[in-house]
């Protein structure tokens, strides 16, 4: 489990190509280091990715097919970066939302909006259905971090940044036609999920 609080930025050392399969070794912030085992779970961009080799701070990790395909890490290059979080340990405060690192989809940037200590920034989904999960002042994680919904129109919700996210994560440096990560709260996901089961009950016992 995460919480979608970015605990650093990795460089993309280099990218190991296999059958139906990548390797990415990245270089980790010495910061982050500590008590790193091989099988520990480690979310790139908000994608949980488990540790299969350790070299000093050079650590790999393997990418099946299904996870390039459906997440903007099968798009990286070397010397590119991501956002970093280790998996939470139990009794650790969590500043975020609980995640699972298991990313539904990407979706496009549409719009940047930069004003006085405040970035916004819209996000269109590709899949409308999506959207009922997508709820004002709810939880959703993008590229890893959790954010607060600000707004949303349609197929399309934004976030506010504020400095200290702009810092620490690369949120701020996308622009618009980048894409990103989107994991939705699982939460509101379970309580829409159900009510959509109970409606539905309800409607056919009418007929």
């Amino acid at each position: 489990m995460f919480t979608g609080i970015v605990q650093g930025i990795a460089q993309l050392h280099s990218i190991i190509e296999k059958t139906n399969f990548r390797t990415h070794i990245i270089k980790m912030p010495q910061e982050l280091l500590a008590d790193l085992e091989l099988g520990a779970s480690v979310a790139h961009n908000g994608v949980c990715l488990t540790v299969t080799n350790i070299d000093g701070d050079l650590i790999s990790f393997d990418l099946m097919t299904e996870t390039l395909r459906i997440t903007n890490l099968g798009a990286l290059k070397v010397g590119d970066r991501v956002n970093i979080e280790r998996a939470m340990r139990f009794g650790s405060e969590v500043g975020g939302h609980l995640l699972s690192g298991h990313v539904y989809c990407t979706a496009k940037i549409s719009q940047r909006l930069a004003s006085e200590n405040n970035l916004q920034i819209w996000i269109e989904l590709p899949d409308a259905e999506l959207m009922k999960y997508v709820l004002t002042k709810g939880f959703i994680a993008v590229d890893g971090i959790s954010l607060t919904i600000g707004e949303v129109r349609g197929n399309q919700f934004c976030v506010n940044l504020i400095p200290e996210t702009i810092d620490r994560t690369l949120m701020g440096k996308k622009i618009v036609g980048d894409l990103v990560n989107i994991e939705i709260d699982p939460q509101t996901q379970a309580i829409v999920d159900t009510v959509e089961r109970y409606l539905s009950a309800k409607l056919a016992a009418k007929k």
